[in-house]
C-alpha cells in the first residue's frame, strides 16, 4: 500500500476507483472477493482505491472498523493508494479517526453530511478531522453550495486539503455556477470529478480537472483507464468513444440507484461475489437483476478484450 505524502501527480495518475466492499451471508468481510476485486483493477491498470459510498461505509459499525481498513491495507499492492472514508457525522468521524492514526494511509476522506449541519460547523469539523489524523485529508462535496468556495480556498491555504471531490449532479455539467466558484479560488488540480465516467468529459475539457473517480471502472478499469490518458493526451474524440460503453450500466446506476447496481453488478459480471449489501440498504430485485445483469456482463467482457489488446 502507498503510504507516502499525497501529490497532484499521484492524483492524476490513476482513475480513482470507487467499489463496493464484499460480504458474506453473515456480512462478515469476503477477503478473497475484495482481494480478487482489487487485482482485477489493478491489473487495469488502477491505482488509486477510494472506500466510501459505494463500500457502503455510511453504515459501518465503529467496532468493525479496524478490521475492515486492516484488510483493506493488507490487500493492496504496495503501489496502491487505498484511501478509506469517515463520518459522515461529528462522532464516527472522532472514532474513526483515532483508529486511522494506527495504520499508515496517507489520507482519508470526510462523507459528505446531509443532517443536521451548518457551513461554519462543517468547516470546524473539517479541521478537527485533519488535526486529529494529523495531515490533509479529502473532503466529498455533494450537495450544491455545501461549503462555501471561499471557505473551501481557506481550508486549502491552512494546508488540510489534498482534494475536494466534487459530485453535484446537473443536467448539463458544463452549466455549475458552483464549481465554477470553487475554481475562481481554488486550484483545478485540487478538485477531482466524482460522478464517474458520464461528466468527466465535460469536467476535464471545460473546468479543467484532472482526474475523475468511478464505480463502472470496477467493471472494465481498462477503459477508463483509457479515457483518463485520452482526456490527458487532449484526445476528447476518443475519450467520447470510450465512455459510450459505459453509458448503458451508468443509465441503470442512474434510473435504480448507484451503489445497489454497482454492487451486484460486480457479482452479476463474474468478477468477484460482493455478497449481500448492510441493512439498512437492499440488494437489487429479482426484476432488477434480470436487467443489469446483461448489461453488467457486456461491460466486464468489453473490458477484458480491451485489456488483451493493450498487452
Amino acid at each position: 500500500m502507498k503510504t507516502t505524502p499525497v501529490t497532484s501527480q499521484d492524483l492524476q495518475r490513476s482513475v480513482i476507483a470507487v467499489p463496493p466492499l464484499a460480504r458474506d451471508a453473515e456480512y462478515r468481510l469476503n477477503k478473497a472477493a475484495n482481494q480478487a476485486l482489487l487485482s482485477h483493477l489493478y491489473e487495469g491498470g488502477v491505482r488509486t482505491v477510494m472506500y466510501g459510498g459505494n463500500a457502503n461505509f455510511y453504515h459501518l459499525g465503529v467496532n468493525d472498523y479496524a478490521d475492515t481498513v486492516a484488510q483493506l491495507a493488507d490487500l493492496a499492492a504496495e503501489d496502491m493508494w487505498v484511501l478509506p472514508s469517515v463520518g459522515p457525522d461529528f462522532g464516527k468521524m472522532r472514532d474513526q479517526t483515532a483508529i486511522l492514526r494506527g495504520f499508515d494511509f496517507p489520507t482519508a476522506m470526510l462523507l459528505p453530511m446531509t443532517f443536521p449541519y451548518t457551513t461554519q460547523g462543517l468547516a470546524d469539523g473539517i479541521r478537527y478531522f485533519s488535526d486529529a489524523f494529523g495531515d490533509k485529508i479529502v473532503v466529498y462535496i455533494k450537495s450544491d453550495q455545501y461549503l462555501p468556495a471561499e471557505t473551501m480556498a481557506r481550508l486549502v491555504e491552512e494546508g488540510r486539503i489534498v482534494s475536494f471531490k466534487y459530485a453535484v449532479v446537473r443536467p448539463d455539467p458544463k452549466d455549475d455556477p458552483y464549481l465554477q466558484s470553487i475554481l475562481s479560488c481554488v486550484s483545478p488540480e485540487l478538485i477531482v470529478s466524482g460522478i464517474g465516467e458520464t461528466p468527466a468529459i465535460d469536467h476535464m475539457a471545460h473546468f479543467g480537472l484532472k482526474t475523475f473517480t468511478s464505480g463502472s471502472v470496477c467493471l472494465a478499469p481498462a477503459g477508463s483507464m483509457g479515457l483518463l490518458r485520452a482526456m490527458q493526451a487532449n484526445d476528447t474524440a476518443a475519450a467520447q468513444a470510450l465512455r459510450e460503453h459505459y453509458m448503458a450500466f451508468e443509465a441503470l446506476r442512474d434510473g435504480i440507484n448507484p451503489i445497489r447496481v454497482l454492487h451486484d453488478g460486480v457479482s452479476l459480471s463474474g468478477i468477484a461475489d460482493m455478497g449481500p449489501i448492510l441493512p439498512m440498504f437492499s440488494g437489487l430485485t429479482d426484476n432488477e437483476a434480470e436487467h443489469v445483469g446483461p448489461v453488467a456482463r457486456q461491460l466486464a467482457t468489453w473490458g477484458r478484450s480491451l485489456l488483451a489488446e493493450n498487452r
